[in-house]
């Protein structure tokens, strides 16, 4: 990596988080030394970026400071538009078309040579015969984990036990070729995960739920490591 790509992707790391990031979380995900990082940070501060902290403790930037963008570089450019194509495969049709515009976004700044190389791209994200039937609005419970609303359907579990539930949904995951739902099940009074392709008849509630402690995104991922 050079120098100033790696600066910026100091900032950018940065950036991403709201906490005090060590040294040595810097150099494991640069590759470098400790060494290396601090003198990169110090350069950074000389350059006028606000980093606040020092070695020994670690480093946070104002929140307030602006990242200037920098040109995707092939690889970068390789796993956004094979990302795409993932999302085109098994998303539903908001984040197909979510995608098509965050390509065309990117395309649109790029330079000739760029755009001639990911239109010749060789890799590729085919639909498959395996994706399962997924009959509830997807994209309806996509943004009913982000307003918070509680979300009432019907349930058929592999043995063919049908129930009908209400959750706090909290997070989608996939895994090829099944979408689940996480969430806090209000029958069960414990964390469940549903598949999306057994689910029936989801309504979206206008109940709204606040965070919990113990029935939270955080906790749900802290019981699962």
């Amino acid at each position: 990596m050079r120098r100033a790509d790696r600066l910026f992707r100091i900032v950018e790391y940065l950036k991403a988080r709201r906490q005090v990031v060590t040294a040595e979380s810097l150099a494991k995900e640069l590759e470098v030394s400790i060494r290396t990082v601090y003198r990169d940070m110090a350069d950074l501060g000389a350059s006028g970026v606000p980093i606040i902290g020092e070695p020994g403790v670690g480093y946070m930037l104002d929140k307030d400071y602006v990242v200037r963008p920098l040109m995707f570089d092939i690889e970068e450019l390789d796993a956004l538009m094979l990302g795409a194509q993932m999302v085109e495969s098994w998303g539903d049709k908001g984040l197909i078309k979510a995608a098509h515009q965050a390509i065309d976004k990117i395309t649109s700044v790029l330079p000739e040579d760029l755009q001639r190389e990911i239109a010749e791209t060789f890799l590729f994200s085919l639909p498959s015969q395996a994706k399962p039937v997924i009959t509830i609005d997807f994209t309806a419970l996509r943004r009913a984990i982000r307003s918070k609303n509680m979300v009432e359907f019907n349930y058929t579990r592999e043995d063919g036990h049908t129930s009908t539930r209400q959750a706090r949904p909290l997070c989608l995951a996939f895994f090829g070729p099944v979408w689940l739902l996480s969430g806090w099940c209000e029958m069960r009074k414990d964390f469940r995960n549903f598949r999306l392709d057994r689910m029936q008849n989801m309504e979206i509630t206008e109940v709204r739920f606040r965070d919990e402690k113990g029935k939270r995104l955080q906790d749900y991922k802290q019981q699962m490591c």
